[in-house]
């Protein structure tokens, strides 16, 4: 969990902006950032590599902190300080984790129960799945194939991404299966080729609209004998067809960092369905 919470808050940092001022707390001096603004304030920032976080209200300036008894407990002090400074309202504070969104949303909904025009977006990570079936050709442009052939494909995804925040990058699942066909090498000598492959990867809608986009996919990781990392780039686009599904196109296996092109330029098309789980 705390490895989730991490990610969580270099996701939330990498698509944020802050003001940065000095403030001293207990007589140390610190850079700290805005987060949050109204009758409390959130602020934080990163120092000595770690993450530290701060209240402010009209009278006061307090750290939030969470260290360990001898026993090597946590004392969650930093709920005691919360507490301190929101005694005036009902808002559970027990439950609040001292990560950057645990807190801001617990200091946005005290600052909203204080101040009736006070207005916030939590803008939380917001993460959709679709799942895609597609069908196609390809010449496996990195098998050896002296004649071009090409041999049927079809496979499934699974594609992962946050709504609210990076509506243009992705992560996504695959699995294809290229039927087998008989291929020859260099020497007219006959290879009854068929292959499975497991893949993860990563896409970037250059493209985005409502109803349209296109986007370059990388291949980062694969598994058909064994697991290989050869970054291969590939083009695909995605067409709404209504609320909830797309008709979706691939253009594959342009090339590879750590793949060898056997001769052939790449034909790897394929066309499907992908659809909102």
């Amino acid at each position: 969990m705390r490895k989730i919470s991490l990610i969580l808050l270099l996701i939330s940092i990498g698509f944020s902006a802050f003001s940065q001022k000095d403030y001293t707390v207990n007589g140390e001096s610190y850079q700290l950032k805005t987060e949050v603004e109204g009758s409390l304030n959130l602020l934080w920032n990163i120092i000595d590599g770690n993450f530290r976080y701060f209240i402010e209200n009209d009278n006061a300036i307090e750290e939030l902190v969470n260290t360990k008894n001898t026993s090597g407990s946590y004392q969650e002090e930093y709920i005691r300080s919360l507490k301190q400074f929101t005694g005036n309202t009902n808002i559970n504070s027990k439950s609040v984790k001292l990560t950057l969104p645990g807190l801001r949303s617990f200091i946005n909904e005290y600052n909203a129960s204080q101040d009736k025009t006070y207005s916030f977006s939590e803008n939380k990570l917001k993460l959709n799945t679709r799942l895609g079936l597609f069908g196609g050709i390809t010449n496996n442009p990195f098998v050896e194939n002296t004649e071009n052939l090409k041999a049927p494909l079809f496979g499934a995804e699974l594609e992962i991404y946050d709504e609210n925040k990076a509506k243009r990058h992705a992560l996504f699942a695959q699995l294809t299966h290229v039927v087998e066909k008989t291929l020859l090498n260099k020497e007219n000598e006959p290879n009854d080729y068929s292959a499975t492959e497991f893949s993860i990867g990563y896409r970037y809608r250059f493209i985005y609209t409502n109803t349209f986009n296109m986007h370059a996919n990388l291949k980062l990781v694969t598994y058909n004998v064994e697991f290989d990392a050869p970054v291969i780039f590939g083009l695909g686009a995605d067409i709404k067809i209504c609320n909830a599904s797309y008709i979706t196109l691939y253009y594959n296996e342009l090339f590879a960092l750590s793949l060898d092109n056997q001769g052939n330029f790449s034909t790897n098309l394929a066309i499907g369905y992908k659809f909102n789980l």
